[in-house]
């Protein structure tokens, strides 16, 4: 194709947008707001992850020492504890450390009754009762306390909600291309007699597609990148709201510093996507002339 014809059908296209403002406008519109719902639901989704994970890393099991052994002893079998599978961190406390912590509930009891230990954290939290059994066969370990229950119910809601998750992102995708798609179709309707005049006059298929091409590729991209600023407008306010209340302290929240980028590029990668697919499929009823 020449150069001077390229540019004549790339200037359509986008001359196109403004011509028809209103369908324009509409196509936009549905783009963004398609894009918000699946953006909001997916920071929510990588929020919840971040929270269950800091939880997991929470949820710590208790390996005791065996009392007959001294505080250098107890500390020598540490390799042993971190070289068993699944075990994450590990960190001695000694007795006088253990009663510290437990002071408000034993006060005036000597540190002698209570064992040196290590505060374990897991990598897998499913694997919890196979790691539990592990410690127990430490040399130096007389026993292991682990939240069992606790740990299957963790996993049981973390499960349920990675499921939820990609089965409603992948319904809200497929609604938002099938809406954002018909919306630019109805935008091509009221085009249906130029289409035809251009086919009759020997305008190859190409020809009369770029122009439609070239005005999704642009109503996607303007669109994504309004939804991005949206987006973030939206997040960062939701995220101040939260954190000048009580719980601050109880849930993690992400900065959207660390999801921008790659939230930009899908916002950007789906507005285009359905713009051009949008574009090509608009017109292909139009083109059997």
């Amino acid at each position: 194709m020449k150069l001077n014809r390229f540019n004549y059908l790339m200037t359509q296209g986008v001359k196109n947008i403004f011509t028809h403002g209103f369908m324009s406008f509409a196509s936009i519109t549905i783009i963004i707001a398609c894009l918000l719902i699946m953006g909001s639901f997916s920071l929510l989704t990588l929020n919840i992850d971040a929270n269950i994970d800091r939880l997991q890393n929470q949820n710590e099991v208790i390996a005791y020492v065996d009392e007959t052994l001294s505080e250098d002893e107890a500390r020598a079998i540490e390799p042993q504890v971190a070289a068993v599978p699944n075990v994450a961190t590990v960190e001695f406390v000694t007795r006088e450390q253990a009663m510290q912590y437990d002071s408000d509930l034993f006060d005036n009891i000597d540190a002698s009754v209570f064992r040196h230990r290590y505060v374990v954290t897991l990598d897998d939290l499913s694997l919890m009762k196979d790691t539990q059994a592990a410690l127990k066969n430490v040399d130096g370990i007389a026993d292991v306390t682990a939240h069992l229950d606790y740990a299957e119910n963790f996993i049981t809601f973390r499960n349920i909600v990675s499921v939820v998750s990609v089965v409603l992102i992948v319904i809200l995708i497929a609604v938002s291309l099938f809406i954002m798609t018909n919306t630019i179709k109805l935008a091509t309707f009221g085009r249906r007699e130029e289409i035809a005049i251009m086919k009759m006059v020997g305008a190859t298929n190409g020809f009369i597609r770029l122009p439609f091409v070239v005005e999704g590729l642009v109503l996607g991209l303007v669109g994504g990148l309004v939804a991005f600023l949206l987006q973030w407008g939206l997040y960062s306010l939701i995220v101040s709201k939260i954190m000048s209340t009580m719980a601050a302290g109880i849930i993690t929240v992400l900065p959207f510093a660390s999801v921008a980028l790659p939230l930009l590029l899908v916002f950007l990668g789906v507005g285009v996507l359905v713009g051009v697919f949008g574009g090509l499929t608009a017109i292909r009823n139009y083109l059997k002339v």
